[in-house]
């Protein structure tokens, strides 16, 4: 079977999503399916995969982040060109335009949709008025969501998804390395809803408890010197891994907008202590294994932070914990739910 995977994000830029299609696309492509990745951009990523690009991305400033996306109207025509390649399209956000738009409303393929976001107010409430012709464009897709707070989002009346969780390559982050004591890591981009200016505004307090504490924030580059801060960038896959197995400490300060929280996930495969802001997408992943703290709050950040870093053996228990409740989000549980929805697409 040719599955095409569809996902409306530049494949070549940073992101949750295009990170899951890629890894859902090599696991595929492992166990013997022949996989299409159909997309907007370059394979920037190298995923070692077939690719059909579906034109060019601009970004768009949406939901507090910002989004690759392929706006010129010929995506529409190339998207579909695409899908007649495939035996099943599994597309990934289907109402982000042009590409989910063309993917999801095709009739001459089985399509399995799945919904990644947590979308803003507007949106659930345009969802919401177009209850009904949402449903007749979606027809029979089978639709899958990858938290509750995702599956939230979708009317009742297009259906109840099911919940398939975003995956992670667990043993990957196991690394024989040594883990620095005073260490905090961050990963993810510089947008608002991540958090990273809490952050930067929590870490002199720490600094002031911790002199030796040390900051890595991998995903952003900011102007200026932060004492005891080091910016790696957008970093790769070998540094991310690096760093989180020789960190003590994953700070998630996001302030909103998630729906999961892929970035914990991987601290949690990589044996690391987490502190995370208390919204429901984040509590689904973390669970008893880390710390929450309310969005926004940087006294409540540093201090939680600052309580780590006194107690390693605090640290040590948590990172225990992480590593034990991390295997349900491992590839070879999850690949399995998206297999049985691909086999009612095809029925």
């Amino acid at each position: 079977m040719r599955i095409g995977l569809v996902c409306p994000y530049d494949l070549s830029k940073p992101g949750g999503v295009q990170q899951i299609v890629v890894g859902l696309g090599r696991h595929l492509a492992e166990a013997g399916d022949e996989v299409l990745l159909i997309a907007p951009g370059r394979t920037g990523q190298d995923p070692g995969l077939p690719f059909q690009s579906v034109g060019t991305s601009m970004t768009i400033r949406a939901n507090r982040s910002a989004v690759p996306l392929a706006l010129n109207p010929s995506t529409w025509a190339r998207t579909r060109a695409a899908l007649s390649l495939v035996d099943l399209a599994h597309v990934h956000e289907p109402f982000i335009p042009i590409v989910g738009w063309a993917a999801v409303t095709a009739r001459d393929v089985p399509i399995v949709a799945t919904f990644h976001a947590d979308p803003p107010t507007w949106a659930r409430n345009f969802y919401r008025g177009l209850a009904l012709a949402g449903k007749l464009a979606l027809g029979d897709v089978v639709l899958t969501a990858t938290s509750r707070v995702s599956a939230s989002a979708v009317p009742g009346a297009w259906g109840e998804p099911r919940i398939v969780p975003n995956a992670i390559d667990v043993a990957s982050y196991s690394l024989q390395t040594d883990r620095e004591p005073k260490r905090v890591a961050f990963l993810g981009r510089d947008d608002p809803r991540k958090g990273l200016s809490v952050l930067l505004e929590a870490w002199p307090a720490v600094r002031e408890e911790h002199p030796d504490a040390e900051l890595d924030i991998m995903g952003a580059i900011r102007d200026g010197r932060i004492p005891g801060v080091a910016f790696h960038g957008t970093a790769d896959e070998a540094t991310k891994r690096q760093v989180l197995a020789s960190s003590q400490v994953l700070v998630a300060p996001n302030l909103g907008g998630e729906s999961f929280g892929i970035v914990i996930a991987e601290a949690m495969a990589a044996g690391c202590a987490v502190i995370a802001s208390d919204i429901e997408a984040f509590r689904g992943v973390v669970g008893e294994a880390g710390v929450l703290i309310p969005p926004g709050d940087s006294v409540a950040l540093s201090s939680s932070i600052s309580r780590l870093l006194d107690d390693p053996g605090e640290s040590r228990r948590l990172g225990g914990l992480a590593l034990e409740s991390v295997q349900r989000f491992d590839w070879s549980t999850v690949l399995a739910g998206y297999r049985e929805a691909y086999s009612e697409a095809l029925s």
